[in-house]
Formats: C-alpha cells, structure tokens, sequence
C-alpha cells in the first residue's frame, strides 16, 4: 500500500540529516511503521479509522517513537515533528484552504462539509453548533488522540492539534480559534470558526 506520508517523512529526513544518515533514520521508523500497523492497537477499529490510522496518524507516530529510540531528547523529537508537521503537513493543508477560499461561497460550503464529515465520520465524538456566520464544533474524542495514548506517545498528540493553527492561520475568508485540545491534556476541542 502506498503512502504519501511515508513518502514525506523519507523525503524529510533525508533533507534534515543528509542522504546516509536520513535514509537509515527512514529505514528504522518504516519497520516501526509496520510493526504498529499490526498491533493490537489497530484491532477492533473500522475500515475508515484503520485507513486514517495507516495514511495520516501512526507514520509520524513511528517517526517520533524512531527519534526517541535513536537517541533524541524528548526536546530535540518535538522540534523535528513540529517542524515536519507545521512545515510540510499544515503548510500543505493551508496552501489548500487558500485555494478553496476562493470558490464563490466557500463559507457557506465549508461549513457545511465540515460538519457533515464531522457528523458520519467514525473519527471522532463531536457536538455543532453554528449560525449563518459561525460554527462551532466541540470534540470530546478523536482517533489522534486515541492512537497517541495507545501507542505510548501522548505528547506527541498536541503537536497534531497544533498543526491546525498552521492549516486555518491567515486565511481570508476564515477565522480559526480554539481554547482547547484534547492533545494538551484538556477535556475536548472546541473548534470555532467564524466567517471573515
């Protein structure tokens, strides 16, 4: 099965630590990959969450594990995940919302879409609220949060939280906030956007 990120995080290593050192770092963290693909932990989990799982969550789960075992400090890990996640991931994702901001509509439609994904997607427990020029999503579970303590890596979950102020920052059309996250040790998201 290919996987993009895996694709990135080769690519990223190997620009952070040079070709010999960043491959064997992608090599250690690949086997680490698979290894938590067939544990336990993606048991009893439906098609949707598994694919999540094997597509966004448990490749950077393995790349932070791999640090750590290699000998980073739990400082050193989080810088390099952070820069990973801020500058390819949510830099991405942000490029993407820039696009959409300009379809005519686009808050009316990403309203929308946003609370009906979060209303049949297995990924997480949500309540909505939301009016013609706000909404509100408030989540009091989610798969990357779940996968982060099962897999032994708790801190690892705010950086994921975190990468969404890169995803909705400086938009156009879209104001992001949140007060809090499940990956700081709160007890849910609170997700508010509001039409700019």
């Amino acid at each position: 099965m290919k996987v993009k990120r895996q694709e990135q995080i080769m690519a990223f290593l190997i620009e952070e630590f040079g070709q010999d050192r960043g491959s064997a770092l992608f090599d250690t963290q690949e086997q680490l990959f698979h290894t938590l693909i067939e544990s336990k932990n993606t048991e009893n989990k439906s098609k949707s969450q598994q694919k999540t799982l094997i597509q966004t969550i448990l490749p950077c789960v393995a790349l932070y594990k791999t640090l750590l075992q290699e000998g980073f400090s739990e400082e050193e890990t989080s810088a390099y995940l952070q820069k990973y996640m801020f500058t390819i991931v949510g830099a991405n994702m942000h490029s993407s919302m820039a696009k959409m901001e300009r379809i005519p509509g686009f808050f009316f439609l990403y309203s929308s879409i946003f609370r009906k994904v979060m209303r049949s997607s297995d990924l997480h427990e949500s309540t909505q609220d939301h009016t013609s020029a706000s909404f509100d999503v408030t989540i009091t579970k989610c798969l990357w949060h779940t996968a982060c303590v099962e897999n032994n890596c708790p801190k690892l979950c705010h950086i994921f939280c975190d990468a969404d102020n890169v995803t909705y920052g400086g938009l156009k059309k879209l104001a992001f906030s949140r007060t809090k996250t499940l990956g700081w040790g709160e007890d849910y998201c609170d997700f508010h956007f509001s039409r700019k």
